[in-house]
């Protein structure tokens, strides 16, 4: 049987680095192919490759067959070939039929005609989705669908998906699978990339490994177990996903007392103490990350009492709850986390530059370059230099150097939201190396994290969290994901249901602070 598409020898160089190195890759018709590898071993470039977006230095690409150069993505498209990046490409401010058709509008529109092709799409894919609602205003697992049903708009013969699941809650995450399985049912091959490997084993047919630039391997699911795909992944045995932590629990650092905000943040309380790592679980909108905000005084609160230390916090800004000794590593790095367009150094120092400044306020610049080396050496930050962009580094890399920032600030108490969303698994372990590197120095850590298994490696209790409230904690003798999700579920007795109102994630509809210049 003919693959759909058999990429043969393929090679690309960006200036003096080999971004992929002598590809073999094919799919065929009706299959799904997982593409896994730590950040940088060469996923994106291939995926480019194949909807057109960078053409190979070396090497054949064959269609159903036909050898042929896609020149750009409109000729890829032309070939039934559709890739979906991880950051959705869509107009917030049209609407969903627009998006599903752009591109193919007519001159003169019969928006009633528009709207039932885009309905029957969407509806195609098992969602209902009003096809006049502005895109700005749907959750992000409406925004994967919309992108679906835009490829489906063509005549889809094989889809690209670049970590279609890496923002969305566990249900979405699984009604976006059974889109998948469905998309094979009908024919369509389907490259699958993430780094959630239980997805891979539930989903794919064929797995193949990239490494620095090269095939390692490809392997079929049940040949292999997942602790031996990831040995192939990194390069290295990886017995422990989760290292040993040797800290002492000391004082209480955060005390929390009946916090509350509008029915996104309902009466929560608890402490966590220094030397500790506490868990806060639950599903996407429970409340989660409104109360690292509340805590961080990005979002005001209606009721409630934080200490720090033993003493009221009444921070009212980032730059309050900063000067205090708090540090917050938000859920998304590139927009709030890190300011992608500065290097490296001012990233790392910017929320305390006066331990890197001169009497008068001026910037000792070799104070500032030691101590950014240091910490770059500590966490391990690949880069070609402290002077690069961080928008050029890995997004393992872009998370150690907000990471970086915090370590730089030695505050008493630090919350990490979704702390490895999106990054390898060798990233991950480094990062689960800090976090307790972090407590072992005897701060007070808070990991919010819709990952349960990296709550029950990492944390030495979980709280989980429900309709804006604490519903219950969990020790480590009790640790277990249906624990956790049966009691994310659970309700009070007389208990009526709160719906968050305004944005996709329960948070209130209140202006939101930004977390990035503090």
């Amino acid at each position: 049987m003919i693959p759909f598409i058999a990429l043969t020898g393929i090679d690309k160089r960006f200036g003096g680095i080999h971004a992929i190195e002598n590809i073999d890759f094919d799919v065929m018709s009706g299959e799904v192919h997982a593409l896994v590898g730590e950040n940088g071993a060469g996923k994106s470039t291939l995926m480019r490759v194949i909807g057109g977006g960078h053409q190979p230095d070396a090497g054949a690409i064959r269609v159903a067959g036909r050898e042929m150069v896609l020149r750009n993505p409109h000729a890829a498209l032309a070939e039934g070939i559709a890739v979906i990046h991880q950051e959705t490409a869509l107009a917030p401010d049209l609407s969903v039929a627009e998006n599903v058709f752009l591109g193919a509008l007519p001159r003169v529109i019969d928006w009633r005609t528009l709207r039932e092709k885009a309905r029957a799409l969407i509806e195609s894919l098992g969602f209902e989705i009003d096809p006049a609602a502005l895109v700005g205003t749907l959750s992000a697992a409406q925004c994967q669908v919309i992108e679906i049903a835009k490829a489906l708009s063509g005549e889809l013969k094989l889809l690209v998906l670049d970590e279609p699941t890496a923002a969305l809650a566990p249900s979405d995450a699984e009604r976006l699978l059974e889109i998948v399985r469905a998309l094979r049912a009908r024919g369509v091959g389907i490259v699958y990339i993430s780094h959630r490997l239980e997805e891979v084993f539930a989903i794919a047919d064929r797995i193949t490994v990239l490494k620095d630039g090269k095939r390692v391997d490809t392997v079929k699911p049940a040949d292999l177990t997942r602790d031996e795909l990831i040995r192939k992944m990194v390069g290295r045995p990886l017995s422990v996903l989760f290292p040993e932590r040797h800290a002492t629990r000391g004082e209480v650092v955060l005390k929390v007392s009946d916090l509350a905000r509008g029915e996104a943040v309902r009466g929560v309380s608890f402490e966590v103490r220094a030397g500790e790592v506490v868990g806060l679980g639950g599903l996407i909108g429970s409340g989660r990350t409104e109360v690292a905000r509340l805590i961080f005084g990005a979002d005001r609160a209606d009721a409630g009492e934080v200490e720090l230390k033993g003493r009221r916090l009444n921070a009212r800004s980032p730059r309050a709850a900063v000067r205090a000794g708090i540090g917050f590593v938000p859920e998304d790095r590139k927009g709030q986390g890190a300011v992608l367009k500065m290097p490296i150094r001012i990233n790392a120092t910017l929320a305390a530059l006066k331990s890197v400044s001169a009497p008068g306020g001026f910037l000792a610049f070799g104070r500032e370059r030691e101590s950014v080396a240091q910490l770059m050496d500590a966490l391990r930050i690949k880069a070609r230099s402290m002077d690069a962009d961080v928008s050029t580094l890995s997004g393992g890399n872009q998370q150690k150097v907000v990471l970086a920032k915090w370590f730089h600030a030695d505050g008493d108490l630090i919350m990490l939201d979704e702390p490895t969303r999106g990054v390898d698994v060798g990233a991950k372990v480094e990062i689960y190396t800090l976090i307790n590197q972090l407590a072992e120095r005897g701060k007070a850590v808070l990991v919010i994290s819709s990952e349960h298994q990296e709550l029950i490696g990492l944390c030495d209790r979980i709280l989980v969290m429900g309709d804006g409230r604490i519903r219950g904690e969990l020790q480590p003798d009790g640790y277990s994901e249906e624990a956790i999700l049966s009691l994310s579920l659970r309700r009070d007795p007389g208990e009526t249901h709160g719906s968050p109102h305004g944005n996709a994630d329960g948070a209130p509809p209140r202006e939101r602070a930004s977390l990035t210049h503090v």
